[in-house]
């Protein structure tokens, strides 16, 4: 009996990533929504609370140097399944913490085991995907991190009003062996997948470089990843601007907790907005780029246009200290944080563009194990102001000037990307070998 030939079995692929993105945003922004209700609890301060996050950038920059080396060298389909296997057992062991350091070792092993979803998610784009598609697939497996959060805000209240927090981590941590069945079951890559119709596979194979169509392993030289400019514009696109996504990730409950009196345990419609304008931005993002270079636009010259403008559009959430209401901080953060997902969308795409698949899970592993370096300092920072300001009696005023800092950082970078790329063309494997 024959297997039936799909044609557009690359969206379902990308469906596939999109879920376990989901999975591992919900994962990472439980400990945020129970922040207020952990820290009675356990009577912690906000040092403390900067700790345990810390603890989570610090293994996840480790973790996305170690997978994007393993997922290159295992290959996509196992080194998925290994990291999502870690991630959610180290997400249900959070139950069973008792203290602030028994949550940031829980953290530092979610944090080992999350790093590997974006190193594989990217390679799955750039192995089932010609490149004029690429960065509007980027957008749709990474919206995940916003529904994630979404998610977490339906999901969370309700077991919180049924269950307890323990049961939080057990039920959300036991999702990641859901995908992992359909994963095992349904991916392979083009040239092994026997459900992928000939038309398909043309479009795919003849939308990439000649290189990208090889599909032997090679051997490459890692440390020879360092000495190109294109690595270190993905480095700095990743390690200036992640901690500030992490900042809205991780505080924002807090931030409307402390500031607007929002109930936690109830549904937030405020962060619903917030985290759904995310996913609007991360697919809007990809498609926009997409749409450039489907008009014929060159490749690297559409992702920094379209970068230079999400950098000026997020200059405008320095203006929620000025805001007269709720709402009004509303559409400033959520437009904030829709241009980040926008900006992020391309940033990975760059990856893609400007090396060989055979190198992408390493570049992007590199580039966010950058990011997390940064996340590891940046909390060290919100922490202490936080608790200055909380002590002055204007917490308030601390979240203004973060907000200030955020809105500048896109354009810094941006200068610092089109400078090292100026002259940049794509990465060939002969360089790095």
């Amino acid at each position: 009996m024959s297997t039936f030939k799909f044609t557009y079995y690359r969206w379902f692929i990308v469906a596939l990533v999109f879920i376990a993105t989901t999975i591992n945003y919900l994962d990472r922004q439980i400990i945020g929504l129970l922040k207020p209700i952990l820290e009675k609890e356990f009577n912690w301060s906000e040092t403390d609370y900067a700790q345990i996050v810390m603890a989570f950038t610090a293994a996840y920059a480790i973790g996305l140097a170690l997978s994007g080396w393993m997922i290159d060298k295992t290959g996509t389909k196992l080194g998925y399944a290994i990291t999502i296997v870690f991630w959610s057992v180290a997400g249900m062991l959070h139950a069973v913490a008792r203290s602030a350091s028994g949550f940031a070792l829980a953290r530092l092993g979610l944090g080992l085991g999350e790093a590997g979803n974006f190193p594989a998610a990217v390679k799955t784009v750039a192995e089932w995907f010609p490149k004029k598609e690429r960065a509007l697939a980027t957008g749709l497996f990474n919206s995940g991190t916003s529904v994630g959060v979404v998610v977490a805000l339906m999901l969370v209240p309700w077991i919180l009003r049924n269950y307890g927090w323990q049961e939080v981590f057990w039920i959300t941590g036991a999702l990641g062996f859901v995908w992992l069945i359909f994963w095992l079951i349904f991916y392979d890559i083009p040239a092994k997948q026997k459900r992928l119709s000939a038309e398909e596979f043309a479009l795919i194979t003849n939308g990439q470089d000649e290189s990208e169509r090889e599909s032997e392993r090679i051997s490459i030289n890692w440390f020879k990843l360092f000495t190109l400019p294109q690595t270190w514009a993905c480095i700095t696109g990743k390690a200036v601007i992640d901690p500030i996504f992490w900042f809205f990730l991780f505080w924002l409950p807090s931030y409307f907790s402390t500031t607007y009196a929002l109930d936690l345990k109830q549904f937030s419609p405020e962060l619903m907005i917030i985290y759904t304008a995310t996913t609007v931005g991360s697919i809007g993002g990809g498609y926009l780029s997409s749409m450039l270079i489907k008009r014929g636009w060159p490749t690297l010259k559409a992702r920094k246009t379209v970068l230079i403008v999400f950098a000026i559009l997020e200059v405008s959430i320095i203006m929620a200290q000025f805001a007269t209401n709720v709402w009004m901080v509303v559409a400033l953060i959520s437009l904030a944080v829709a241009v980040h997902q926008a900006w992020a969308t391309n940033v990975f795409t760059i990856a893609s563009d400007l090396f060989p698949k055979q190198v992408v899970s390493s570049v992007v592993g590199i580039a966010g194990m950058a990011g997390a370096v940064g996340g590891i300092f940046f909390p060290m920072l919100v922490g202490k102001l936080l608790d200055s300001y909380k002590a002055a009696g204007n917490l308030a005023g601390g979240y203004n000037l973060l907000f200030t800092i955020c809105g500048f950082t896109y354009l810094t970078v941006w200068v610092i990307i089109h400078l090292l790329t100026r002259k940049s063309k794509t990465v060939e494997l002969h360089q790095l070998l």
